[in-house]
């Protein structure tokens, strides 16, 4: 007789449309309601679940926050990024406060447990006064969670940025001070930083996680739960297998066609190595825990460029090296990106120097 196994929800996260984008959309409730209703079917819910989503603050309804949370969500983040008017304008990001305050009040009054809020600094004309005044509308409603990202300028990625250009941008020294400023000013309203970009009050699972050293990371960012398995569904989304990554088309047009098709949805994939595994491990050790044991399987890995760029980091106070264990500093924490860069042995391999890519880690 065939055993059938069901699949087993543990974590599930839910994300619209971009609130950058000219027309932006969410599903109707009832439409969210029958898509995950789909999706769930015949599945097994663990009782453990973190269900959460990202909603837009100009289209959130009542309405979408009670049906998601019928279906087990208890987490919702919302991408703010900055309050002033201006950066608003400039980067087609406009939501004002009255807004978010109306959707996070909703979301609690229902019951959900956790709600986020994503800030950046390093945005088009942003200042410390901006950054200041919209940490200060943030405390009014004290997310149990923040998420404070570095700004990417990459208009060969995204179009839409080719709108202003980087002189429209803080310069790196007042872009660290933005930085400095928004750091201070978090941890003087009671938030604490669990590694990289983000900020838990201390009643947040993402805190207790760090503080027990449970913490894990996966595309959608830091999270409680540890597992060997990410499905992600949908146009551009990456899965996980532990031993392989896969990306899904980029354009709904070919992943309609695609699926329509009866074919798999890829744009690309990568079978990880033996090599591969060590160095993920390594480099989800410093992201989630902040510190590593450099075996000598790991050191055999490591370049010379990269062990002396591991001595130059502690010389700068950034990591402590002692008796085969690395440890992020306090000083370190803001460069964890690059601390883990140290360990991704294939970011430059096949990458041309003058090619630019990615953005900059800081």
């Amino acid at each position: 007789m065939a055993v059938i196994r069901k699949s087993v929800f543990r974590e599930a996260h839910h994300t619209g449309a971009s609130p950058g984008r000219r027309h932006t959309y969410f599903f109707k409730p009832e439409n969210l309601r029958k898509l995950l209703e789909g999706i769930y079917a015949g599945a097994i819910l663990h009782p453990e679940k973190e269900f959460s989503f990202e909603g837009h603050p100009n289209n959130t309804t009542t309405e979408h926050l009670q049906t998601l949370y019928d279906l087990g969500f208890r987490r919702v983040s919302y991408g703010i990024q900055d309050f002033d008017l201006k950066v608003q304008l400039t980067i087609n990001r406009i939501q004002p406060f009255e807004n978010v305050k109306h959707v996070t009040d909703e979301a609690r009054r229902i019951g959900y447990d956790s709600v986020n809020f994503d800030l950046i600094y390093g945005l088009p004309y942003q200042t410390q006064q901006s950054v200041s005044e919209t940490i200060d509308k943030v405390a009014e409603l004290m997310p149990d969670r923040i998420a404070f990202y570095s700004y990417a300028h990459v208009p060969w990625v995204k179009p839409g940025q080719r709108s202003y250009s980087e002189k429209d941008l803080p310069d790196n020294a007042e872009k660290r001070a933005l930085y400095e400023l928004g750091l201070r000013k978090l941890k003087t309203l009671g938030y604490t930083d669990i590694g990289m970009d983000h900020f838990a009050l201390p009643q947040d699972t993402l805190y207790k996680a760090m503080q027990n050293k449970e913490l894990h990371r996966n595309f959608m960012g830091y999270t409680t739960c540890q597992t060997d398995l990410l499905l992600g569904l949908g146009t551009s989304s990456i899965s996980d297998a532990k031993y392989g990554y896969m990306q899904n088309l980029k354009k709904v047009e070919t992943y309609k066609e695609a699926i329509s098709g009866g074919e798999p949805a890829i744009f690309k994939g990568h079978f990880l190595t033996q090599e591969d595994l060590l160095l993920k491990e390594a480099i989800l050790s410093v992201a989630c825990k902040g510190e590593l044991e450099l075996t000598e399987q790991l050191m055999e890995l490591v370049t010379d460029k990269a062990f002396e760029d591991m001595k130059e980091m502690k010389r700068e106070g950034l990591v402590e090296l002692d008796h085969g264990y690395l440890k992020v500093t306090e000083t370190g924490k803001a460069f964890i990106r690059n601390i883990c860069m140290l360990f991704d042995l294939k970011l430059k391999q096949s990458i041309p120097a003058e090619q630019q890519v990615f953005s900059k880690a800081i």
